[in-house]
């Protein structure tokens, strides 16, 4: 592609995008689809010869827009939201541009170094401590991962690194623990790393869903009693469900007894930390050996970009370093190689974005908005709490509401868990807003996230009345 043309067709792009930002309000947040609508518009085959970039992007408007969920809309409550602000859609567009492989400090200097400084900024902002090392990986899944494999490397001596487990009767049954709202990425390391899902014992929760430290002790006690070997603890700022918070400064103390690696996850809940009033959040995380929190996530970044803190890159180095001959580098370089902290080789140049995202909002936007989404969700909390025919099912600590439908006389819970993912359904394909559930204790529970960049209390406002009218219509129906 010639400069001209990439110049023209670069500007016609970033109009269309300008467009749907100015606009996005006005799209339907769930489409009208059903499976297989998008893939038969498609061809079977790639093209022999190639097409026009004009074709191209014509085709974005017939065929992808109609299947777009838009995590960009400001009624999008669902799941944990992603905002792809528009600085950090510029800082994307660059890093795809550069096409960097970050994986040696030699291979982009740039990319290394301004790592550093974001991640180096982002601690500040947090109010984590100055020795934490900081990773950039894809997601809060991921992050996990490489935390626990740290964790499980800690125990140098039984050689799992180079002997792996798999017909060793030498070593013992490893054991990590995290409460029953815990995060599924934290079963999936279990698998990954070979350890399998019966590795990972969910420890009781509280009436606030918070881990209960005292439920955590009697576990441990009990595989120790029988040759269990504890390795690590997972402790969650801000669970996928409810957004429940555990009591961090308690389970270090437990961790620290126990010489258990502390894993945090709050790949969610950890942004908070940026608004003063919320920093108690992070009560007790810096003391963790590790700490995941997702900027793609609450923090205006678009996906994907998680960032994981830890206190001792050492042990997560001795589990992932190996370096072939062709990316040694020249003796006496002090520098960073990112690759030695992980799996991947490949490393895009992810830092930028969140370098433009945190240059062009500054500590004091991103404050003001994750203050004004804590509001809203208290507000509409307030609205699920004062209507005789809808409950609130767990506390609101963050931006997350967990709530049902459930009106005088009915407290047949099968019933009601039917009807509200009826509800949820109805509200979804109207197009007007876009809710996620959950179980919580057995009940089927709408969550409505308020995080989301562009998100206004007339925006929950709109949900609100949406949600009161289908209900009215399935119940009367």
């Amino acid at each position: 592609m010639s400069a001209e043309e990439f110049r023209q067709y670069g500007h016609q792009l970033i109009d269309w995008i300008a467009d749907l930002f100015a606009n996005i309000g006005d799209f339907p947040v769930f489409p009208d689809v059903q499976p297989g609508d998008i893939l038969s518009k498609l061809p079977k085959a790639p093209p022999v010869k190639g097409e026009p970039m004009g074709e191209i992007l014509a085709d974005v408007d017939r065929v992808i827009m109609p299947g777009m969920t838009h995590w960009n809309h400001p009624r999008f409550f669902a799941y944990f939201t992603s905002s792809g602000s528009a600085p950090g859609v510029l800082g994307e567009l660059l890093s795809a541009a550069f096409n960097v492989n970050g994986m040696l400090w030699q291979s982009c200097p740039s990319a290394t170094e301004l790592e550093q400084a974001t991640l180096g900024w982002l601690r500040q902002m947090l109010e984590l401590p100055s020795e934490y090392f900081g990773i950039i990986y894809d997601g809060g899944s991921n992050s996990t991962f490489h935390a626990i494999a740290a964790a499980r490397e800690q125990f140098a001596e039984l050689e799992i690194r180079e002997r792996g487990l798999a017909g060793r009767s030498d070593v013992p049954k490893l054991r990590l623990y995290t409460s029953d709202q815990g995060h599924s990425s934290i079963d999936k390391a279990a698998i990954a790393l070979g350890l399998g899902l019966d590795s990972v014992r969910r420890v009781a929760v509280n009436d606030q869903y918070q881990m209960n430290p005292q439920a955590l002790e009697e576990a441990i006690a009990e595989d120790r009693s029988v040759g269990v070997l504890p390795f690590c603890v997972v402790a969650t700022v801000g669970s996928t469900s409810c957004t429940s918070i555990d009591p961090v400064a308690a389970i270090a103390d437990i961790s620290e007894r126990e010489c258990l690696w502390l894993h945090v996850d709050a790949a969610h809940g950890g942004a908070a930390a940026v608004v003063p009033e919320m920093r108690y959040v992070l009560d007790g995380c810096e003391r963790a050996d590790s700490i995941v929190v997702n900027p793609h996530k609450w923090l205006f970044v678009p996906l994907d970009l998680s960032v994981l803190y830890t206190r001792k890159p050492e042990v997560l180095r001795r589990a992932f370093s190996l370096v072939p001959e062709y990316l040694r580098t020249i003796p006496g370089v002090e520098a960073v190689n990112y690759m030695d902290y992980g799996i991947p080789l490949g490393r895009r140049f992810r830092a930028l974005k969140l370098w433009f995202v945190l240059r062009y909002f500054g500590v004091e936007g991103i404050t003001a908005r994750i203050r004004e989404h804590l509001r809203l969700a208290r507000q509409f909390a307030k609205w699920v709490d004062d209507h005789p025919e809808f409950e609130r099912l767990a506390p609101v600590p963050l931006s997350t509401v967990c709530f049902r439908a459930h009106w005088p006389g009915m407290d047949d819970d099968d019933l009601l868990n039917h009807f509200n993912e009826r509800l949820m359904q109805a509200i979804n394909h109207t197009g007007e807003a876009f809710l996620s559930h959950t179980k919580i204790s057995g009940r089927f529970t709408l969550r409505l996230v308020v995080s989301h960049l562009w998100t206004s209390e007339a925006h929950v406002a709109r949900v609100w009345a949406v949600i009161q009218r289908h209900f009215q219509l399935l119940r009367d129906g």
